[in-house]
This record gives structure tokens, sequence and C-alpha cells, in this order.
């Protein structure tokens, strides 16, 4: 009989906490349980099935995702944010494809304006509550982000050349309908994180390692997390690059064998066709030339 983890069990009560914007006091009033109960719950404490099937129903998840024998689903952007968080936290190597490439190798600069591209992309039905959320979204993006360079784990992060030169032809934009002196301003403003990026490539005493392929990639990205004891894949349709979407879409996290191992095989085939190192930048310094 496998051993429970209690700790993955906490995690993924405050991933699903924070995605339900509620705090620990909330949830405490609700259970009628004290506040220091549900932080103790959250680090892992040995916990009651009754307990366990309450919580459930407060965050509207099915018990068995908690207990990490189903698929973990995420409704929204916070809560999948705050679970690769703690994913990230744990693993000793990542494996990722992000379209056009990973929030975590953008400029520092980059912050602002993907602020700006979300207010442009915002939906007309936009509320209080759902700017709250952006908020939280963004205070955890930006704290993975901080943290990422102290991180100690290798990263493969699989990039795609021409979604890159489409990044690169669209600009740092929320819509298309803009005025074109300002198109031409985010034109310039994507141009630079693309030699941000080659700037990055092979740096010294790094356990960042980029590859480039030549593919048209699908739209959904994924990251495989290796930690010592699991293996996760995360699937996410949310996009924090041009044209952003981080309000609508299903996210999913899965430690079944059957789903990493074919994720875990399409990487492989991906790195195998793809370039890194000095290739890499000359490939991505030649398509800035040539834009």
């Amino acid at each position: 009989m496998s051993r429970i983890d209690y700790t993955a069990i906490g995690e993924r009560l405050r991933a699903y906490r924070i995605g339900r914007q509620l705090n620990a006091d909330q949830v405490a009033e609700k259970l009628d349980i004290s506040r220091a109960a549900v932080y103790r719950l959250e680090r892992g404490t040995i916990v009651k099935l009754d307990t366990l099937e309450r919580m459930a129903d407060l965050l509207k998840v099915p018990v068995n995702s908690l207990l990490g024998s189903e698929t973990e689903y995420f409704e929204n952007a916070l809560g999948y944010f705050e679970r690769m968080r703690q994913l990230e936290a744990k693993s000793f190597k990542v494996v990722s494809y992000f379209d056009p490439f990973s929030y975590l190798l953008t400029s520092p600069q980059y912050s602002e304006y993907f602020v700006t591209m979300l207010e442009e992309a915002k939906p007309r039905y936009f509320s209080k509550k759902d700017e709250d959320m952006q908020q939280q979204i963004l205070d955890i993006l930006d704290e993975r982000k901080q943290t990422f360079s102290k991180q100690n784990f290798e990263v493969h992060s699989i990039i795609s050349l021409r979604q890159i030169e489409r990044f690169l032809h669209i600009g740092l934009v929320g819509k298309l309908d803009l005025p074109s002196s300002l198109r031409m301003e985010r034109a310039l403003q994507a141009r630079r994180e693309v030699e941000y990026l080659i700037d990055r490539i092979g740096e010294e005493n790094s356990k960042l390692n980029i590859y480039l392929i030549d593919e048209l990639l699908p739209n959904m990205t994924f990251q495989i997390f290796h930690q010592k004891s699991a293996c996760y894949v995360a699937v996410s349709p949310y996009r924090l690059g041009e044209l952003p979407n981080i309000h609508c879409g299903i996210a999913s996290v899965t430690a079944s064998v059957e789903a990493v191992e074919m994720y875990k095989n399409m990487a492989n085939e991906l790195l195998e066709r793809s370039v890194s190192g000095k290739r890499a930048k000359q490939q991505l310094t030649a398509l800035l030339a040539k834009l």
C-alpha cells in the first residue's frame, strides 16, 4: 500500500484555496475550525477524512484530486500558477514548452508591458473580483520570476523559432487594433525581449538550457517536473506572451505514469530536433536581422 503524502495534500489544498480567492479566515469560518488548523492542514498535518471531504466540498474539487490519485484540474490561472510555484520548489529538473517562451525568461521590464497588454485584452465582463484575481496572478508570477535565478534546478526550455517570429511581428500588444505608431513601439520592445533571451543562452554556470526548434508547436503549453519521489506533468491554455490570456481555460496537473511518459517521449523527440547554445543564438540573431 502506497504511503499518503500529506505534504502534497496540503499543497493542493493551498493551491485550490487560493484559486477560489479564499483566505484562511474564510475557510476556517465556513468549516467551523480555527485559522491555525487551516494552516496546519496546508503544511501537511495528517488530515481526517471528514475534514478533507468538507474542504473538498468547499473548494469544489473531488477528494481524489486532493489525494493525488486523479488529475488535478484548475479552472482559473490563479490556482494553477500557485501550483506551479509549489512544484518548482521541489523539482531538480523542469522540462517545458511555452508559446512564445517562458515568462520566467523575460526581461525585468516585461512585467510592466504585460500589465498593459492585459489591460488591452481585458474582456468586457471584467468585474472587481476579476481585477483582484488578476493582481494576485501577477504577484505570483513576479514571485516566481524573482526566485527563478535562485532555484537550484535544471531548466530545459523548448522554444519555437516560428512562434518567436510571430511574436516579433505582432509585438507586445493585447489587441491588434492599436495605432500604428504604438504597434511599432511594441514591436521594438518584443525585439528587445528576444535580444535579452539571446543573451541568456549559454550563460556561464547556469542551469538554464534553451532549445530552439524550427517548427510550429501547439498553443497548449506543458511542463514536466522531475522530483525525487514523483514526476508531474502540467498542461496549460494560459498565454503570457502577445495577445495574452489568463482569464479563460482549464489547466491540469497529473502524476499519471502514462501521461508523464507520453510527455517525456514527446519532449525528448522535440529536443532531438532542436538546436541549443551557439547555433540557437545564431538562428535567433539571423531572425532579428531578417526582420
